[in-house]
């Protein structure tokens, strides 16, 4: 996208229209509907039979055709007033509004085909088949990438193919998963029972989710509109910094989540709360094991990372600058939506939705008092510190209000830990980003160059990382070692 596209009218357009149904996603799909259906799903497994938990799941794929699909109908029709409500910025261009409604239009399908694939993960996951539903958010993206690099030169303007490639990456998200269910002895049918009480048990605790998260997606909105009057491309870089800022976190943070979000409902439904405190430890302990370092790698290595992955074809020196800086304050939110995204399922597996939906509110408000002062100190790059700010907050509510649900956290150890892994962090990569490669990296401005420039303090950082966590004794690191030492006695 930045090398074809770079960051501009057309980017900011699609950045926009897309952002509609992605934000619905979170509400109706891989953010609610998962940790709603999950735990009730499972329950049904462990209490009661496959077949019954396959009759619940009938139930909720046939609600969602119906409810998602009236309102991926009413986002088509209502497109041009939402269009114009949230970018009102893009009023005054009648060509970037018109260009983003019709791209609203072809991307809203894409809400009903996540929300199946959701459904369809949440299910696998109970069963314990993880690998296939991991991989479907990469056919998203792989179907986006090779209908542009396909039909980009013959499509007017380019930039529609952005949009047809997201509902070909929806449906090959679906898609990749329907062997694995198969294989699981599921079968669809079409069965409406609005009394079904494990609908309603989904239902009740998908509505304060719902309401929770629409608290955040208005944030976000509120933050597009914003940025809708700032200098064109301000969309575009929050944007492309915020994919890199969400890659550690969707490949660490949500795989914990993902994976604890079954095991601690299970635990719930047998009633050993005991080991939930454990499982929290290891999952925030790992979590920041992995997360923490990763900010701060993002914080102080942003520049050259933009300048490899993005500063190519259409995309400027311009627009790496820019796109670092808002990167730079993406990269300490980062901690914050991890935690979140990992906390938020042992509040959903003791059946509470509430709790999380009041702080999410209460960081929202927090969030949109920041933007003005953020703004008038940092430009568009305060949209990115606020929210970062925000989610900081929303993170520390959370584990605040964790012992309300039973779970034994020790505020002290958490505090020292990530204190302890914050430090190590800092001074490995910091040592990293100092240290001169010249003598490697040569003053070319190549793929090769450019690859080192990132790769060589990336491995020093990781190395000394590692290092001193193993001279500190880390819990995370002592634990991953003692894993292996005991694989490698069990292959021997």
């Amino acid at each position: 996208m930045a090398f074809i596209f770079g960051a501009g009218m057309a980017t900011d357009a699609y950045v926009t229209a897309f952002r509609i149904p992605n934000l619905l996603r979170d509400m109706f799909a891989e953010g609610a509907l998962s940790s709603a259906f999950v735990p009730t799903f499972k329950e049904r497994l462990v209490a009661g039979s496959k077949d019954e938990a396959f009759h619940l799941a009938n139930v909720v794929m046939t609600a969602i055709l119906v409810v998602v699909g009236l309102v991926v109908l009413l986002g088509i029709v209502a497109a041009p007033l939402l269009i114009y409500v949230f970018a009102h910025g893009f009023t005054a261009d009648a060509v970037k509004f018109d260009l983003t409604v019709s791209m609203t239009r072809i991307m809203m399908a894409y809400l009903l085909l996540v929300s199946l694939s959701a459904l369809v993960m949440g299910m696998l996951n109970s069963f314990g088949r993880f690998g296939l539903p991991a991989l479907s958010p990469a056919m998203f993206n792989l179907g986006t990438i090779v209908v542009v690099l396909a039909f980009y030169k013959v499509m007017d303007p380019p930039i529609y193919t952005m949009a047809i490639g997201v509902l070909v990456g929806g449906l090959g998200q679906v898609a990749i998963q329907l062997p694995a269910l198969l294989r699981i002895g599921y079968r669809f049918r079409f069965t409406i029972s609005l009394f079904d009480a494990g609908l309603r048990r989904v239902m009740r605790l998908l509505t304060p989710m719902i309401i929770g998260l629409s608290a955040g997606r208005i944030n976000i909105l509120v933050s597009t509109l914003i940025a809708s009057f700032l200098a064109e491309g301000a969309i575009s870089y929050l944007n492309y910094s915020y994919r890199l800022m969400h890659f550690p976190l969707g490949v660490f943070a949500v795989a914990i989540g993902t994976v604890a979000l079954p095991q601690v409902a299970e635990l719930v439904a047998r009633r050993q709360h005991d080991r939930v405190g454990d499982t929290f430890l290891n999952a925030v302990g790992l979590n920041s094991f992995v997360v923490i370092p990763s900010a701060v790698f993002l914080a102080l290595m942003g520049r050259p990372l933009v300048d490899l992955v993005y500063q190519w074809g259409a995309f400027s020196s311009l627009d790496s600058e820019q796109t670092a800086l808002a990167l730079l304050h993406y990269s300490y939110g980062l901690v914050g939506f991890a935690v979140v995204r990992v906390v938020v399922p042992f509040y959903y597996a003791y059946e509470d939705s509430r709790l999380p939906m009041k702080i999410s509110i209460l960081a929202v408000v927090v969030n949109l008092v920041l933007y003005a002062p953020l703004v008038w100190l940092l430009g568009f790059a305060g949209l990115a510190a606020a929210t970062s700010l925000a989610a900081l907050l929303n993170a520390g509510l959370l584990i605040w209000f964790l012992p309300r649900k039973g779970v034994a956290v020790s505020f002290g150890r958490l505090a020292f830990h990530t204190a302890r892994i914050t430090v190590i962090a800092l001074v490995a990569f910091y040592v990293a980003r100092v240290i001169p490669y010249d003598a490697v990296i040569a003053l070319d401005d190549g793929l090769p160059q450019r690859t080192l420039a990132v790769i060589l303090p990336a491995l020093v950082g990781a190395v000394l990382y590692v290092a001193f966590s193993l001279a500190l004794r880390t819990r995370e690191i002592t634990l991953l070692r003692n894993r292996l030492v005991r694989r490698r006695r069990a292959g021997n």
